[in-house]
């Protein structure tokens, strides 16, 4: 979590930079996509604060009201960060473009846009290595979007894609400025901002999805479960296993159930000796499953959920 705050400090030191710049260029120049640019930093920065209030949020202790902690608390404010980016980012910049194309006027002087975007991009890039970094560092030899979908921290996947959605923002809003201006046609500009408000609606949708199902409680995947499964079942105590039940409880938290089918004539002894041997070998080959309830069916009992 140390790596991922880092990560959200270097966002906000760059987003609350940049975002002070732009606004100051666009009333400056009149510039519809300068001052979309800064709306976008100006939610980027108030995302990166929610997300170190969902850190800090999310590693509370567990109390008699959350038994289970508050590991899922990032989930929300990553929720609500992804709904900031879609109405706030999005929504506002796609309406100040339509102003600005309804009602265009040409560009003061646009050498100080172009100057802004540089350096905004600077900054930005610095930024989403961080991010990229901690990313990578994360995915190991997995492929990128396979490891994008299977990360359970949002925090780092959350500012890449802020990151990324800016970089992509700052090019379109240079598009933008240089053919309102070279062409003398000041819509165009408008036009750019509309472009970076789909663009940011588009991020926060895919950011909506991937919280989204954290929230509402996914679980391993299916490979995991499996894999668990047949681990329970080469117990030689083991008749048969009940797929495995769980769900994240936080980035680095699994919480675990299933049933298990012991053969008949095994002794309570063993099946307790059997029941800690598995959760032994579980947590051992994956150390985030931190919680893990096994109900052990007696011999003769006929169903067993989830099989």
């Amino acid at each position: 979590m140390d790596e991922s705050k880092i990560v959200v400090y270097g966002a906000i030191a760059g987003n609350v930079a940049i975002a002070a710049t732009k606004f100051i260029v666009a009333g400056i120049t009149g510039s519809s996509a300068m001052l979309s640019e800064g709306i976008h930093s100006t939610v980027d920065t108030g995302n990166d604060l929610l997300l170190l209030m969902g850190m800090k949020r999310s590693q509370q202790e567990p109390d008699p009201t959350h038994p289970f902690g508050y590991g899922k608390a990032l989930y929300f404010w990553s929720l609500m960060v992804a709904v900031l980016i879609f109405g706030v980012g999005g929504g506002v910049s796609i309406v100040e473009g339509v102003q600005h194309i309804l009602h265009a006027e040409p560009l003061k002087n646009p050498f100080w846009n172009y100057v802004v975007l540089a350096v905004a991009t600077l900054f930005e890039g610095a930024s989403f290595t961080v991010a990229l970094r901690a990313f990578l560092k994360e995915k190991g030899d997995r492929p990128f979007w396979r490891t994008l979908h299977r990360s359970k921290d949002p925090t780092n996947f959350t500012v890449m894609a802020e990151d990324s959605a800016a970089l992509a923002g700052l090019m379109i809003a240079a598009l933008g400025i240089y053919s309102a201006h070279h062409f003398n046609l000041p819509w165009l500009d408008g036009a750019s901002s509309v472009v970076i408000g789909i663009l940011l609606a588009a991020v926060a949708s895919l950011l909506i999805y991937e919280s989204g199902g954290l929230l509402i409680g996914e679980g391993v995947s299916s490979e995991t479960a499996e894999a668990i499964r047949k681990m329970v079942m080469d117990d030689e105590a083991v008749e048969i296993a009940s797929r495995p039940l769980s769900m994240y409880l936080g980035p680095d938290s699994v919480l675990l159930t299933m049933d298990v089918y012991f053969k008949k004539g095994i002794s309570s002894d063993l099946i307790v000796a059997a029941v800690r041997n598995i959760e032994q070998a579980i947590r051992t080959r994956y150390p985030l499953i931190k919680r893990i309830y096994i109900e052990a069916v007696p011999a003769g009992q006929d169903t067993i959920h989830g099989l």
